[in-house]
């Protein structure tokens, strides 16, 4: 008997375990009235088989009492005021101490400090409502637009990287704003701790390390997407366990209220960034094994089951999904004139812009109108040529799409060869579906050309290349016009013979090779200037929006102007459009073999910090910053991730041989928090391995968190609440590691708040060689 008591682990009483009211975890002995074992509610909690269904996530209401309830009368002494409200002193100060470290000297460099170039510009462009692209969702972006204009700033700066901030440029106020969402990750890592039912010296320990390390310092203290991603990436985990520990009364409001916040914090995480979804898979595993353990509930109704997976799915994907495409909503209400980033949109769109001149050219397409193509797939750009040749295949000149407006867009529609030449005062003849063309380029005078020769990168499909000029060409020169129809009239019988701009969509088919003009977003070498392929597609597909094409610019000074009221462009149409381009634009930043890209890390290196991301200039008389992650936050996660598993395989086989090391609810917890540590970690951290793009240390800081929870949940289970340890060895454990943190931030926390002088001055920093601070 001795020695079975020896194996079991203690849950601590209440200086071990803190819960929402600050009193421990209960013992099994203890009752708390209806929820006690045998109470009222004891049926709900059992199956026919006498199994608790509801264990295994630590919401047990015979494990952990319900919320203690406020005094009836306010407190009349500073003791019971202290009792109170004792709970909340902890993450109050914490929270102080955030705001410290996020916002001390936040304007001591004056200049404009890594990404602040690429971000700062984006919200320079929600003030002046100018339409742009770029590869990250709007939301995070707003907000810097927000912090701008609640600043005064003007958005007439254009942020270029590493240079000195005007005194128009409110910048350290909006510095501040942002770095608010850092300094509320430390509460919120408090807050998610309590409710992962840690003891409170882990706690403190998940909420110091968020406190302390370095690297989540220092990219909350600039004009960044980073503390934004960072601060939904908490509140979702938060959301989470918050919802978890409700399960007990399902349906209720506080139930419903979680689920649903759960919810929102998914659609926010995932329009600030796309790395955002890898929470959202945390939140999807959770709620799967949930329902799964809710369908072993034999005395659960099947219409209960069925409205629990109706609530998940309104609450985890419907409502998700309404706040991911409200950030595009408000992304194109606010930015509503004609900008850089036209381009990258339908056209149909592009001609709803203020300023943008589409909506009042010719409607109707004749020959001898100069126009511009724009490729009706989504992600698709403006057909390009330009006078440099393929370095394979033919050799002639390349054609290309290219995203951005330009003058070697620019096409003229001419009658095909041996038939008479354009006449600007002859009768007007319209194009129609049917007819037979030549493409000449305005820029060069080559004529668009396909022959049998395979295409660079699709081989399967043929080369389109320019060839001859305005007076050479042959047959491979001549294409047919094929109307697919028309946005606005419909059918293409309804447009009286007549092609119009913007709405009517068109395939180009070779009249000798009989393929079709196709560019699907194969990404040509860096000799093509890493532009999409257009190539020749042999089959014939009449579903393939890639093979569809619109006029969109169009110039011809003997037509009349168009109406912009014919103009409509649907939301969900330009929803879709924009998130293809962007994918696409995300996948084409992959590392360039011809350039070394010094700041660049691969994510093997990241949870050992084998290297750090120098953020600006590196000269004696710059303020200097170095992203770097807390030394001993990091190693020690990334053991305790290690650890886990070896130590979950330990458990089991001790298990399987009848070893008594736990108390009822004590592995189902143990596992619960495990989980959300190991699997939150599994999701952030593993796409990063096997996607082609190029990546940097800060991918790493929203996988940390997960980390960081292991590490406490490892000092919880064998120091803080292990049975042969005495208060005395506890506590002395947790002193030690609490200023070891503390040490180790203070020694290095320069690189993230701004080293002024000589970095040589600096000495003790590099403890290991491969980070290049000196």
């Amino acid at each position: 008997m001795e020695a079975d008591k020896a194996r079991r682990r203690h849950v601590g009483g209440d200086d071990n375990k803190a819960n929402g009211n600050g009193a421990g975890w209960a013992s099994p002995a203890q009752s708390y009235g209806p929820y006690a074992p045998g109470g009222p509610s004891e049926a709900i909690w059992e199956d026919s088989d006498g199994k608790n269904v509801y264990e295994k996530a630590g919401y047990d209401p015979r494990r952990h009492p319900p919320p203690r309830t406020r005094r009836s009368r306010p407190p009349t002494s500073f003791g019971e005021l202290y009792e109170e409200y004792s709970e909340l002193i902890p993450p109050l100060i914490y929270t102080i101490l955030s705001c410290y470290t996020r916002f001390w000297h936040i304007g001591k460099a004056n200049t404009v400090v890594w990404d602040e170039a690429h971000f700062g510009k984006f919200g320079s462009y929600y003030i002046k409502r100018s339409f742009y692209f770029d590869v990250h969702p709007p939301l995070g972006k707003i907000l810097v637009g927000l912090a701008g204009w609640l600043s005064g700033y003007d958005g007439n700066y254009d942020f270029p990287s590493g240079s000195v901030y005007p005194p128009e440029v409110p910048y350290i106020p909006m510095r501040i704003m942002l770095a608010m969402f850092g300094a509320a990750m430390v509460p919120l890592a408090w807050f998610t701790s309590v409710e992962l039912h840690l003891s409170k010296k882990a706690c403190h320990l998940v909420t110091l390390m968020t406190l302390c390390d370095l690297a989540w310092i220092c990219i909350s203290r600039f004009i960044l997407l980073d503390s934004m991603l960072l601060f939904f990436t908490f509140t979702t985990v938060f959301c989470m366990t918050k919802f978890n520990n409700q399960q007990w009364q399902p349906f209720s409001y506080d139930w419903w209220l979680w689920l649903g916040l759960t919810g929102w914090s998914i659609g926010c995480v995932a329009s600030v960034k796309w790395v955002g979804l890898f929470v959202t898979a945390l939140v999807g595993a959770y709620t799967i094994e949930d329902l799964w353990d809710k369908f072993g509930d034999l005395k659960m109704p099947i219409r209960v089951y069925i409205k629990h997976w109706i609530a998940r799915g309104l609450c985890l994907i419907v409502l998700p999904a309404i706040v991911y495409m409200a950030s595009f909503k408000a992304h194109f209400m606010i930015l509503n004139h004609s900008g850089s980033g036209d381009s990258q949109m339908s056209s149909l769109f592009q001609a709803n812009l203020k300023g943008n001149d589409f909506a009042t050219n010719p409607l109707e397409i004749a020959i001898g109108s100069k126009v511009t193509f724009k490729n009706v797939g989504y992600g698709g750009g403006l057909l390009h040529s330009h006078v440099q040749t393929y370095p394979v295949g033919s050799l002639q000149q390349q054609v290309t799409c290219y995203h951005y407006k330009d003058d070697n867009n620019n096409f003229n529609l001419l009658r095909p060869w041996g038939h008479a030449e354009y006449n600007p005062n002859e009768e007007l003849e319209f194009l129609k579906d049917g007819d037979v063309i030549r493409f000449q380029h305005a820029s060069t005078g080559r004529n668009l050309h396909a022959h049998q020769v395979p295409a660079p990168v699709t081989k399967e499909n043929w080369e389109i290349s320019g060839y001859g000029n305005t007076t050479t060409g042959d047959h491979n020169d001549l294409w047919r016009l094929e109307v697919v129809d028309d946005i606005i009239m419909g059918n293409k019988k309804n447009l009286n013979n007549r092609i119009r701009s913007l709405t009517t969509r068109v395939r180009f088919h070779h009249l000798t090779l009989g393929c079709y003009m196709r560019a699907a977003n194969a990404v040509l070498p860096p000799w093509g200037f890493k532009q999409v392929e257009v190539s020749c597609d042999k089959e014939n597909n009449p579903k393939d929006k890639h093979t569809w094409w619109n006029v969109e610019s169009h110039w011809n000074d003997r037509l009349p102007a168009g109406n912009q009221n014919l103009y409509k462009s649907p939301f969900f149409s330009d929803f879709l459009h924009l998130n293809v381009a962007m994918m696409t634009s995300n996948n084409a930043l992959v590392p360039d073999p011809d350039k070394e890209d010094i700041l660049a890390s691969t994510p093997s290196e990241w949870p050992w910090l084998h290297t750090g991301l120098r953020m600006c200039g590196w000269g004696d008389d710059q303020i200097k910053f170095y992203l770097l992650g807390h030394p001993l936050i990091w190693w020690g996660g990334t053991l305790s991730l290690i650890l886990s598993l070896f130590v979950v395989a330990v458990y089991l086989l001790r298990m399987q041989r009848h070893y008594a090391d736990w108390k009822p609810g004590e592995w189902d917890h143990f596992l619960y928090v495990g989980k959300v540590a190991f699997f939150g970690w599994f999701f952030h951290y593993v796409p990063f391995l096997i996607m082609g793009r190029v990546t940097y240390l800060h991918h790493y800081l929203p996988t940390l968190y997960f980390s960081v929870i292991m590490l406490a949940h490892f000092f919880d289970h064998f120091v803080f609440t292990a049975r042969r340890l005495s208060e005395n060895v506890k506590t002395g454990v947790f002193i030690l590691t609490y200023v070891t943190i503390v040490g180790v931030w203070w020694w290095f926390k320069d690189i993230a708040m701004g080293i002024e002088g000589p970095i040589a001055d600096h000495w003790g920093l590099g403890w290991r060689k491969t980070w290049n601070i000196y």
